[in-house]
């Protein structure tokens, strides 16, 4: 186990979003406040992290005909006990998410996470693999929760601050509206996966050379 190989992977190397490509629905669809993403993403370490854990300790005993529908059983259970306390506990949160938290159970990074790295590996690396990964997801969500939330709505802290509505920044005829609709979307998840991608070319080359 090499806890900071796999902290440079969930974060940058192997970024579940911007390298690996996955999770693109709800990270799209949430991402136009802060509060949205803050709260998905918690969602998401959480219920990545005790899959990862669950599905580790139990893989050397589950049929390998059957390891997706007992990965999903795993998965579908810890997202309706956080379902469920978001509901209690944070309304607004649920009401704002909808149906994106319940769609954790099809989400293709704890999937994938579980067929690509739990079931091959110990319980310890499994558990760090959640919370880098988890991590490496919401730093991205967050980013672009920043990013079209202030250029497209001039606010920063939407849902958490000023009574929800966020802390206007700009005046209200700078910013683009585009940004916070679906389009606006893909266009800042492509300048994110461009520039990572330039990133680590660049750093590969860099290591080449030497």
């Amino acid at each position: 186990m090499d806890i900071r190989r796999q902290f440079k992977e969930g974060l940058l190397t192997q970024n579940p979003v911007l390298v690996q490509v996955l999770g693109m629905c709800s990270t799209m669809a949430i991402t136009t406040s802060f509060f949205n993403g803050l709260g998905m993403g918690v969602a998401v370490i959480i219920i990545l992290t005790l899959s990862n854990v669950i599905i580790s300790a139990i893989r050397k005993i589950i049929p390998d005909k059957i390891r997706i529908a007992m990965f999903i059983v795993v998965i579908a259970g810890f997202v309706t006990c956080v379902d469920l306390l978001i509901q209690a506990f944070l309304p607004d949160l649920a009401n704002s998410l909808g149906v994106f938290i319940p769609l954790i159970v099809v989400n293709c990074i704890i999937l994938g996470r579980a067929e690509a790295f739990c079931y091959k590996n110990g319980v310890a690396a499994s558990f760090f693999d959640g919370i880098f990964q988890g991590i490496g997801y919401t730093l991205v969500l967050l980013v672009m929760c920043i990013i079209r939330e202030f250029l497209g709505a001039g606010t920063f802290g939407g849902g958490l601050l000023n009574g929800g509505d966020g802390i206007q920044i700009l005046p209200s005829q700078f910013p683009a509206g585009m940004l916070t609709m679906p389009v606006g979307g893909f266009l800042v998840l492509a300048c994110l996966i461009a520039t990572m991608q330039w990133a680590l070319s660049k750093s590969k080359n860099k290591e080449e050379s030497k």
